[in-house]
């Protein structure tokens, strides 16, 4: 909770910020009138030196020399030091108004400075100040320890205020600091977040693109070739090109409107996430483009979460797709072993393994990334035997969900 003090100290130092000259001409012209009245104090009984008009010139003039308190907050502290001991040691009796150039010089010495700087200043102003307060004859009616204490007091309070100032100062600078650095942070994890977001959505485009555009034109290809030998065997390849064409579009429809605002209810014309669930209807087609695809499963089946459903399919989708373009190949062999913990998908094919190695790099590292996003690996290469082999292990509940496709994260 803020307190009254506080507030007003706040409401001065904005002031101050927007008004410096006039805050020091203020303060200036004050400890000028404080000065030039402790001249005019004296012991009852006793009046002020007659040869005092000198040392209030001198006064007047280092209260001026305070000005310069901002940038030369040392040298105006031993100015005004050595003009007060003068007054001191010339017969004018020690008072705080006597002393307010000094107190002053020293508050925003403590303000501005270090602490060593600070207290080695104060010292050596403290110990001249003591010297001539002792041998001064107008604090001959006063104790010694009187003599000390009240100086000494006097010095101690705009030390301790100036201080108080600085470590205000100081935190209020570490609070604002805070503030911006926990802003830049922020927009810099949004800018991550934006960051991953895209190359989530590159990653379902290649996918999508990739994986149909291979098989509409595997389709195409093989109904060109028995377009004359089996007619009715080319007709049904062709109806099946229909079915890729329009699941593409689907896909490419579901994926890109997270890159537009959707103005409509949630989730409004866009298909969820696929899953294994989907790949018989993924074989199919891949065997209507002449591929011969077998799966077995070891062990028995457990459900996934939805992340790994979707990576599981994006991985056996794009190692299709990649026999189907650059191997070649006739057969391809899915198997699913399942594990205490983890789904092992291996997909193989005898083809030569040099072309997919060649040109399936994109592909490969997308797989990866993949089966990395959701805390498993993937491992692709020549098999011993000849052909091409993919390996992924992915855990059966993913250590981060990635986001359906066609919702936004």
């Amino acid at each position: 909770m803020i307190t009254k003090r506080e507030r007003y100290a706040g409401r001065f130092e904005n002031y101050a910020e927007r008004f410096p000259h006039a805050v020091d001409v203020t303060m200036v012209l004050s400890v000028i009138g404080c000065a030039v009245l402790g001249t005019q104090l004296s012991f009852p009984g006793s009046r002020p030196p007659d040869s005092g008009k000198p040392v209030e010139v001198l006064l007047a003039l280092s209260c001026l020399f305070l000005l310069k308190y901002r940038t030369r907050p040392r040298a105006v502290v031993v100015v005004v030091g050595l003009v007060t001991v003068l007054a001191i040691v010339r017969g004018y009796l020690i008072t705080p108004l006597l002393l307010a150039p000094l107190l002053v010089a020293v508050y925003w010495m403590a303000v501005l400075c270090d602490r060593r700087t600070t207290r080695a200043y104060t010292v050596a102003i403290g110990a001249v100040l003591l010297t001539a307060t002792v041998c001064s004859d107008t604090m001959d009616g006063v104790s010694v320890v009187l003599r000390v204490i009240g100086p000494v007091f006097w010095l101690a309070l705009p030390v301790a205020a100036g201080r108080s100032t600085r470590l205000r100062r100081d935190y209020l600078a570490a609070v604002q600091a805070r503030a911006e650095y926990a802003e830049r942070t922020r927009d810099e994890e949004a800018r991550l977040r934006v960051a991953e977001e895209r190359m989530r959505i590159a990653r379902e485009l290649h996918d999508v693109v990739a994986h149909h555009l291979a098989l509409a034109n595997a389709q195409a290809g093989t109904a060109a070739h028995l377009v004359r030998a089996d007619p009715g065997q080319s007709e049904r390849i062709l109806r099946d090109l229909t079915g890729t064409t329009s699941s593409a579009l689907r896909e490419l429809k579901a994926t890109l409107g997270l890159l537009r605002e959707d103005d409509g209810p949630e989730g409004e014309g866009l298909e969820p996430a696929p899953g294994l669930a989907r790949l018989p209807e993924l074989i199919s087609a891949y065997e209507s483009a002449g591929l011969d695809v077998t799966v077995t499963t070891d062990g028995e089946p457990r459900p996934l979460s939805p992340g790994t459903d979707l990576t599981a399919y994006r991985i056996v989708q794009e190692a299709l797709t990649n026999v189907s373009k650059h191997a070649s190949a006739h057969t391809a062999r899915i198997r699913f072993t399942y594990a205490d913990v983890r789904l092992l998908i291996t997909v193989s094919n005898d083809g030569p393994a040099g072309d997919l190695r060649a040109t399936g790099g994109y592909g490969l590292m997308g797989m990866r990334e993949r089966a990395h996003s959701v805390g498993g690996e993937l491992r692709a290469g020549p098999r011993p035997g000849g052909g091409f082999e993919v390996t992924t292990a992915l855990p059966l509940q993913s250590y981060a969900t990635a986001a359906p496709e066609g919702e936004t994260p």
